[in-house]
């Protein structure tokens, strides 16, 4: 399900951010992707976006991150790496699957993450796992 088509797109306040590859949902203490089908996100399409959320969140801030995997795309889990290398802002990510491929992508791309990935079948869990977040109580 599209944040857009969910309950919570009406009761949690937000900015949406559109690019050539997707959509992003800034939230006040985490974002939401759902990026375009058939797109192959790299690095590039990384410092896009975070030049976005940095021109957005300001200096010195810890997110969430929440993957709502609607589309079927492709991606390196090699960049999780590189991102942590050079970004600390993240603080624990959330990998909606809707299918059993999506979920195996996600168990593969945890074990490249420095942080906690947690894996949903639903929107609904993965906001309600974030907005949980001891970092964020």
């Amino acid at each position: 399900m599209n944040f857009e088509n969910s309950k919570y797109f009406n009761q949690l306040q937000h900015s949406k951010i559109e690019f050539s590859f997707g959509t992003y949902f800034f939230l006040d203490n985490f974002i939401i992707s759902e990026l375009n089908e058939g797109i192959h996100f790299d690095w590039d399409k990384i410092q896009e976006v975070i030049s976005a959320v940095a021109e957005y969140y300001g200096d010195n801030f810890i997110i969430g991150y929440i993957s709502n995997r609607v589309n079927s795309y492709s991606i390196n889990p090699q960049l999780w790496v590189d991102f942590y290398k050079e970004y600390n802002f993240i603080v624990a990510s959330a990998v909606v699957a809707y299918n059993d491929f999506n979920y195996m992508n996600a168990s593969l791309e945890k074990h490249f993450s420095k942080n906690s990935v947690k894996r949903c079948h639903s929107l609904d869990e993965a906001i309600h796992w974030m907005s949980n977040l001891k970092e964020f109580n």
